[in-house]
């Protein structure tokens, strides 16, 4: 009587049958993956590349990277955490220009704080294309951050993740508050920079282990003491910015949560010395390169500028003619709240206008 295959053999043939299951399962994640973020990334390389375009070519602002050599082939080539400082107005644009000249922009996230998803255009981009938000309350964070960054272990494509460890912009207020915070924990003083809030940074690390490279460090500044300002760029003021970049191997950076804040401490006491010696000497270490401007960015915005505005200004010469009352007080309305939406979305990068977010009470940060 026939008994069978012998027992070893079944074992062997339902190895791979499980391995050839779970082969087609994560081919068809994969696939998912990279049909459903496609058009997510045509978007998020649609609306970074119209503000980019203003500061690139509208303003003609000139960036100057100051970097290692021996770094600087594997930007754009790797995923990257990137830690910028937050006291200029287009810092945050300053970060989207880096990420666009190393061909990474479409796939770039930024962690930004929840109001900016209401801004009228910008924000509402980013709330699409699943740029990562947070309420800066740790208990309301935890949970939320964590889920968004672990998207990005099987994200398609390279990106660069921006952080702003500091948390708000850089005002005198914030910075004397802030100061009294590190003296109350013993940390030492900053002078250009805010106390770095560790653990958006340390949960960022321990989530994107593994999948991401390297922290690029980036220190901004301007030269001549310019106030660099978004209304600036749009009415085409030309600005001149120096950015330091230095490339750490995520393996340098500590796992456990207490060691990963004190090399956040560490680094922004770095950073504070770069900073000083900037304004000693009006540049920064390295060598100084400048990435050369791709044409997409202008491409992009000529092409939706024709075929935007030519039917725009067509069917407003048409209202215009029909000499209606009510066609025209319509289009009046309609123009002043776009009018509105934008003075919102310049206002929001306002240095004056900006959160109330570190002017609390030192006793109640202390607490914190």
């Amino acid at each position: 009587m026939w008994q069978g295959p012998p027992e070893k053999e079944v074992c062997a043939v339902r190895a791979v049958s499980r391995r050839l299951h779970l082969w087609a399962w994560r081919m068809s994640v994969s696939l998912s993956l990279s049909l459903f973020s496609s058009p997510r990334l045509d978007l998020t390389k649609t609306s970074g590349r119209e503000l980019v375009m203003l500061l690139e070519w509208w303003s003609g602002t000139e960036c100057v990277i100051h970097t290692d050599p021996q770094a600087y082939p594997k930007y754009g080539k790797e995923n990257a955490i990137v830690v910028l400082n937050h006291k200029f107005e287009i810092d945050f644009l300053c970060g989207w220009s880096l990420a666009e000249r190393f061909g990474v922009l479409g796939g770039s996230k930024v962690l930004a704080k929840k109001e900016l998803a209401y801004v009228p255009i910008i924000g509402w981009m980013w709330y699409f294309t699943e740029m990562v938000f947070c309420t800066r309350k740790w208990e309301q964070d935890r949970k939320t951050v964590s889920k968004s960054l672990l998207r990005l272990r099987d994200y398609p494509e390279k990106y660069f993740f921006l952080i702003h460890c500091e948390g708000t912009r850089f005002t005198e207020k914030k910075h004397q508050i802030s100061m009294q915070v590190a003296q109350a924990k013993g940390l030492p003083s900053l002078k250009y920079h805010l106390l770095p809030r560790t653990k958006g940074f340390a949960i960022t690390v321990r989530s994107l282990r593994n999948v991401v490279s390297a922290v690029y460090d980036c220190t901004l500044n301007f030269r001549n003491n310019e106030n660099p300002t978004l209304l600036g760029v749009l009415n085409g003021k030309k600005y001149h910015a120096d950015l330091y970049v230095r490339r750490i191997p995520l393996e340098e950076v500590p796992e456990e949560e207490d060691e990963c804040s004190a090399w956040l401490h560490k680094l922004y006491q770095e950073k504070d010395a770069f900073q000083e010696e900037y304004y000693r000497t009006g540049t920064f270490p390295e060598t100084a390169m400048v990435p050369p401007r791709r044409p997409w960015t202008l491409i992009n915005w000529l092409f939706w500028a024709s075929l935007l505005l030519y039917p725009f200004f067509r069917f407003l010469i048409n209202m215009i003619s029909s000499g209606s009352s009510l066609t025209l007080a319509s289009f009046a309305l309609v123009f002043f709240v776009a009018s509105m939406g934008v003075r919102w979305m310049i206002g929001v990068t306002e240095i004056d206008k900006g959160s109330a977010y570190g002017n609390i009470d030192s006793k109640q940060k202390r607490s914190n």
